[in-house]
């Protein structure tokens, strides 16, 4: 008899701390009635894509929960290097890749700025 630790597979091992970092810093998805779940994860390109569902497809502050989720993410697990994450509403589709788009200025993203900003309203 093994145990689950024992055999589980670097994908899964990632998956699962993929799963509790959401859960840990995102309580107020399930909260407020919305949902997070990996839709697709690439452990050799570093790359994961997140969906909200739910409360968030409607939610007004579900594009700052993204790029809360993709800043501290890729700062938590380095093994994450990008992290796609959208409501699949069309309205957040450009907030997901790495790169282009037009996405607003967060803390901790352009390296210029000492201020922590203002503290998401969750």
């Amino acid at each position: 008899m093994s145990t689950d630790t024992e055999s589980q597979s670097p994908e899964d091992e990632l998956r699962e701390r993929i799963t509790n970092f959401l859960r840990r810093n995102f309580p107020q998805i399930q909260m407020h009635g919305g949902s997070a779940a990996i839709q697709d994860l690439d452990v050799e390109a570093g790359t994961v894509s997140i969906q909200l569902g739910g409360a968030c497809s409607g939610c007004g502050i579900s594009p700052m929960t993204i790029q809360a989720i993709k800043t501290r993410m890729t700062k938590e697990i380095p093994e994450i290097e990008q992290v796609d994450a959208n409501t699949g509403m069309g309205g957040n589709e450009g907030m997901s890749g790495g790169a282009g788009g037009k996405s607003p200025s967060f803390p901790g993203e352009s390296g210029d700025e000492e201020d922590e900003g203002p503290e998401a309203p969750f």
